[in-house]
């Protein structure tokens, strides 16, 4: 980190071969996405070159510094993604993939509006809570910290919500 600070290009290339891998998988598993765990990593990688003097190997190992980075930019990502999503109504008409349109596709197609009108029938904290965790694939510890909520917090929210989901489908009031 000393020759990284004074500006040795080698250096942060090796730092870079050593632990990029490590910062892709994190990224990649708190953001479901190849493309957005690579800007992150090489953010992450570029703000170790400009902050290389301010590492503090008393406060934290290398790969603990470098995964904090990492870890800080995809909840600044996430951040940005959920300001996003009130944004984008869902959308109960919207066709599913797929063009051969069989019997069971149909039935697909009805159940997903019936979930999606359920779905947006919830309180937005248990509606939230419920998409970062299964549509973005986030755990209920990733999303409290994302939020600023303990996870048994969230993991109430969650359970709450799906116990709602469960009565709104089971008797019909969503309308499909």
């Amino acid at each position: 980190m000393r020759a990284i600070a004074r500006g040795d290009t080698a250096a942060l290339a090796d730092l870079y071969d050593r632990y990029s891998r490590s910062c892709y998988a994190l990224a990649c598993r708190m953001l479901g996405s190849g493309p957005d765990a690579e800007e992150v990593v090489q953010e992450t990688f570029l703000r170790a070159w400009r902050n290389a003097a301010a590492y503090d190997p008393a406060r934290a190992s290398i790969s603990s510094w470098l995964l904090a980075i990492t870890r800080n930019l995809c909840i600044d990502e996430l951040r940005r993604r959920r300001r996003n999503l009130p944004t984008a109504p869902l959308d109960p008409a919207a066709p599913l993939a797929g063009d051969d349109r069989t019997d069971l596709a149909a039935e697909g197609a009805i159940d997903a509006r019936a979930v999606r009108a359920a779905l947006a029938s919830l309180p937005g904290e248990q509606r939230s809570a419920i998409e970062l965790v299964y549509y973005h694939g986030l755990t209920s510890n990733e999303v409290g910290r994302l939020l600023g909520v303990p996870a048994p917090t969230i993991r109430s929210r969650l359970r709450l919500g799906l116990l709602k989901l469960a009565g709104i489908l089971r008797t019909g009031n969503a309308a499909p």
